[in-house]
């Protein structure tokens, strides 16, 4: 049995969120986050509507997942309305009781000392879920770190709803036992502006520690499998098909460049429709750009597609691109800026809020654009994918500041932190909730 490193007791952690499985942001973080805790001597639990993890740590509640029907449901009569029915308010409650009802046995079952809702109180894709966490911990007082990525005041779609007061109590609620987490300076500065709370800044992380493995057996094949000739630049866009991510600045650059090159787009539209997809091959064709979208063999594991093609993971896609293309017009923090540079791969980025708060003034060395592609910077790309030297020397550049800013070791002391603050380590804490 493990035991916490700093004051010796056995405690266990319960994450919270819609879904731990795949490859969004918030559980690839969930995943680094356990990493360090397990390392620090805690057990870690987990409770979703969808899950990737063992059986014998997970707890999963299908009401939890913002794509339930029944949530999409209440969803979908609380935003881009004025005001709602009483018969949604009734449906709110009715989950929000049964979903309440879950995380208590959830608790009771691993035994649960710390709660780490992941942006599950921060972004209200299910109002019902946000609502039972809130009440749960007001009424047990369980020591919580709220782990924030994104807040409904930094999207459009959530600005016209008629659940003011929910958003209010619960996304994110202000109580005594929590200790909240944002992920950059802005999130922290808007937490405290807008609700009087206090916060601690967690930037995103890797492992940068330990460097990536060198191309396996396996992912030899990649660029032959992507169709990307010996002679033809494999130029990288490691998103999914969203208007924020900006893909239209990457064909853009691309055409731009005159040279022989396969834009490649490694994930999916996802749940925000298709019509932004269609934008984006009317416009590779429009400017004669040979645009992949080949999210069907790119997955969080290795296997094979129904007709056998193998299937990659995108830790085997980066080491066999030329470039990295991220021209996000907005991003909470930006997991593919870190992994472009952890790949140590050259990296076009456009200037959007957070990086130019809080990434760029630590000095890393990027192919930046400004809301549009300018000639310097096609000038600039192209001198960096000629000059072997030159590449070498930026992307060694990055991934020191890196290693300085946003690794593991930094994840590692700020968690330590927190509990050494008296989250995690104060005995009393721990005493039955139940």
């Amino acid at each position: 049995m493990l035991a916490c490193s700093i004051c010796g007791l056995t405690h266990n952690v319960g994450f919270i969120s819609t879904r731990f499985a795949g490859t969004d942001g918030v559980s690839l973080e969930t995943t680094k986050w356990a990493d360090v805790f397990q390392k620090e001597g805690f057990s870690c639990f987990y409770f979703a509507g969808e899950l990737d993890r063992s059986p014998d740590c997970s707890y999963l509640v299908e009401e939890a997942n913002f794509t339930h029907p029944d949530i999409k449901y209440i969803y979908n009569h609380c935003f881009g309305v004025h005001k709602r029915e009483r018969s949604i308010t009734q449906k709110i409650h009715a989950a929000k009781e049964r979903l309440k009802d879950e995380i208590y046995r959830f608790i009771e079952k691993f035994s649960i000392d710390l709660l780490v809702p992941e942006n599950s109180i921060t972004i209200p894709l299910n109002i019902p879920l946000g609502l039972a966490i809130t009440e749960v911990i007001s009424e047990t007082e369980i020591p919580t770190i709220a782990h924030h990525h994104d807040f409904f005041w930094e999207r459009q779609q959530f600005l016209t709803n008629g659940v003011w007061e929910y958003l209010n109590m619960a996304f994110p609620p202000h109580l005594s036992s929590i200790q909240h987490v944002t992920i950059n300076s802005s999130g922290d500065n808007q937490l405290s502006l807008r609700t009087g709370i206090s916060g601690t800044i967690i930037p995103n992380v890797m492992d940068f520690e330990n460097p990536p493995p060198p191309i396996d057996d396996y992912a030899l094949d990649v660029r032959k499998a992507l169709g990307i000739e010996d002679d033809e630049l494999f130029i990288l866009q490691p998103t999914r098909v969203v208007k924020r991510k900006g893909i239209e600045h990457a064909i853009e650059l691309v055409h731009r460049l005159g040279k022989k090159a396969k834009l490649v787009i490694s994930h999916a539209s996802g749940d925000e429709g298709y019509d932004y997809e269609q934008r984006v091959r009317e416009y590779s064709r429009l400017l004669n750009v040979n645009t992949l979208f080949v999210s069907d063999i790119i997955n969080e594991n290795r296997g094979h597609t129904k007709k056998g093609k193998k299937i990659y993971t995108l830790n085997d896609i980066y080491p066999h691109a030329d470039l990295v293309t991220y021209p996000s017009t907005f991003e909470g923090f930006g997991n593919a800026f870190l992994e472009a540079v952890y790949f140590k791969k050259p990296i076009v980025v456009n200037k959007y809020s957070i990086y130019t708060y809080d990434i760029e003034p630590k000095g890393f060395l990027t192919i930046e654009l400004d809301g549009f592609v300018t000639e310097d910077a096609v000038r600039l790309t192209r001198d960096v994918l000629e000059n072997p030297e030159l590449c070498k020397n930026m992307v060694e550049k990055n991934y020191g500041i890196a290693t300085r800013c946003y690794s593991y070791s930094v994840l590692r002391q700020k968690l330590k932190n927190l509990i050494y603050d008296g989250i995690a380590c104060n005995p009393e804490n721990f005493k039955q909730q139940l």
